[in-house]
């Protein structure tokens, strides 16, 4: 567990380093925004989040799964990230900021450049977006969920 590191991670460099070479300057890992984003882009007023499918327990993905042994530690662990997570989101909502979560089962080779497209995309649709949360992989109007864009 020492070795699991927090922040740059190979998926948070391969997305900072696209947004980079399409011209998007940021700041990373930013302290003073709830959650620490690994993308803050103040002219665009947008925060991305770039997270692992298993330690922000991804629903219904083929590259989650729970683990067999010390189940009952590990379901309140990752149930907790997904409570702080939403509470994190909603307070940068709260705040005037657009929240793009980009999740680490898109980002596979087969579908990594469409999806880091669709993220230039998402930033750059309009400078000042008005605040929502940005998720594919959540249905827009789903019970309990934030949907597409809130």
């Amino acid at each position: 567990m020492s070795h699991i590191r927090g922040k740059d991670t190979s998926i948070e460099v391969l997305v900072r380093s696209y947004l980079f070479r399409r011209g998007l300057r940021f700041r990373k890992n930013d302290r003073r925004y709830p959650g620490h984003p690994d993308v803050v882009l103040p002219k665009w007023r947008t925060i991305v989040f770039v997270n692992g499918c298993f330690w922000h327990a991804h629903a219904n993905c083929k590259a989650f799964s729970r683990p067999k042994s010390n189940v009952e530690f590990w379901s309140v662990k990752l149930m907790r990230n997904g409570e702080r997570d939403r509470l994190q989101h909603a307070q940068l909502v709260a705040d005037g900021w657009r929240v793009i979560v980009v999740w680490e089962c898109e980002l596979a080779k087969s579908v990594r450049e469409a999806r880091l497209a669709r993220l230039y995309d998402q930033i750059t649709a309009t400078p000042d977006g008005q605040p929502g949360i940005i998720d594919d992989t959540i249905p827009a109007g789903s019970k309990g969920e934030l949907g597409a864009i809130v």
